[in-house]
């Protein structure tokens, strides 16, 4: 793990960059990081047929995308430090809590970027600074010109509007106040080590929630358990887990957050099932009390069937505790196995449009 180093190609200000940051960090695996322009943006493309941030080039010369399968890959591998529970409960439900940080919180984290206006001018200049650098325009020009597309793209694009808007706000007030006994209690979600839902967690708090003006402000008043988490997980390192207890189950005190996860996130994710298995353009659905209506995610589709699949493997007592904790059934049909459905999330990495 400490041998010739990974090229980590993404940006400093980019969610899904951080959360792999941190876990290569955590894991002991050399890296160098290469801050992309324009020009690595398209070249990383070319070489994985995905247009998406962060891309990670092996010593070996292979690349490995997709920040969830990146830490698979590692965490199959069962080198220390380990970050996967050792119970198949416990694993399941870091790896559920790991894809709905990554997903259900990709809403909030973008809203507060670009929808406040000190947020928008200050990560747009950030970006026309250091990916679009070798885009030939002044630096005016590239600010502006990146914080519109994202305006469009994240916020529009995404189902904002003035209406949901509160509610896009109560999902970020109501996670941090989830979030703020269990870390006011122990050093990460699970126990004395991280698992793989800190770092899922870890991508919105760190580059988004703890950096951008209005977020930030917020969680420095509310949830200072939450930012001290943020800062610890960014400066873990295998020699501050050597004698920290590896972590198995899911504690009990996360039960109202996944009862939160159950009733706010599952729907979604079985709507958006649905919709992708009828090749339906857009999904509707409910979220702490607004109403959305976005583009069908195969990405999340195929995320959704791959959780679907791993619940599946669990023994039945296992299964009814889930499902108990979560107040959420998973059901278990035909459709995780239907081949025309998988045709369809096969493609899901070349589909996600989480390119940060």
């Amino acid at each position: 793990m400490t041998g010739q180093p990974y090229t980590l190609y993404g940006l400093k200000l980019s969610y899904f960059t951080g959360k792999l940051e941190a876990y290569l960090r955590a894991k002991g695996i050399a890296f160098k990081f290469v801050e992309m322009n324009l020009a690595d943006f398209q070249r990383c493309a070319r070489e994985t047929g995905v247009a998406q941030m962060p891309q990670l080039l092996t010593p070996q010369g292979a690349w490995l995308t997709d920040t969830t399968a990146i830490i698979a890959h590692f965490e199959d591998q069962a080198v220390e430090p380990r970050f996967r529970p050792s119970t198949a409960s416990g694993a399941f439900l870091s790896r559920l809590l790991e894809d709905a940080f990554d997903e259900w919180l990709w809403r909030p984290a973008l809203y507060y970027r670009w929808a406040f206006r000190e947020d928008a001018q200050l990560m747009g200049r950030q970006i026309a600074r250091t990916l679009l650098r070798d885009l030939p325009a002044p630096l005016w020009l590239r600010s502006f010109w990146i914080t519109k597309r994202q305006q469009v793209e994240y916020l529009r694009g995404d189902g904002v509007t003035q209406e949901n808007s509160p509610a896009i706000e109560r999902h970020y007030l109501t996670v941090l106040d989830l979030l703020e006994p269990i870390f006011a209690a122990r050093p990460y979600l699970f126990g004395d080590r991280p698992c793989e839902a800190d770092f899922g967690l870890f991508g919105p708090m760190f580059r988004h929630f703890s950096h951008d003006p209005t977020p930030a402000a917020i969680l420095r008043e509310r949830a200072p358990h939450v930012l001290r988490w943020t800062a610890n997980l960014w400066a873990t390192t295998p020699d501050n887990l050597a004698s920290a207890t590896p972590v198995a189950n899911a504690p009990a005190d996360l039960d109202p957050l996944l009862r939160c996860i159950g009733a706010d996130y599952l729907p979604y994710l079985k709507a958006n099932l649905e919709a992708v298995a009828n090749q339906a353009p857009r999904v509707r659905f409910e979220s702490f009390g607004g109403q959305f209506e976005i583009p069908t995610s195969p990405y999340r589709a195929a995320c959704w069937l791959d959780l679907r699949r791993q619940f599946a493997a669990l023994s039945k007592e296992e299964q009814s505790a889930i499902s108990a904790r979560l107040g959420f059934e998973i059901k278990l049909d035909g459709k995780a196995l239907d081949p025309t459905l998988l045709a369809l999330t096969i493609r899901r990495r070349v589909s996600n449009r989480h390119w940060q």
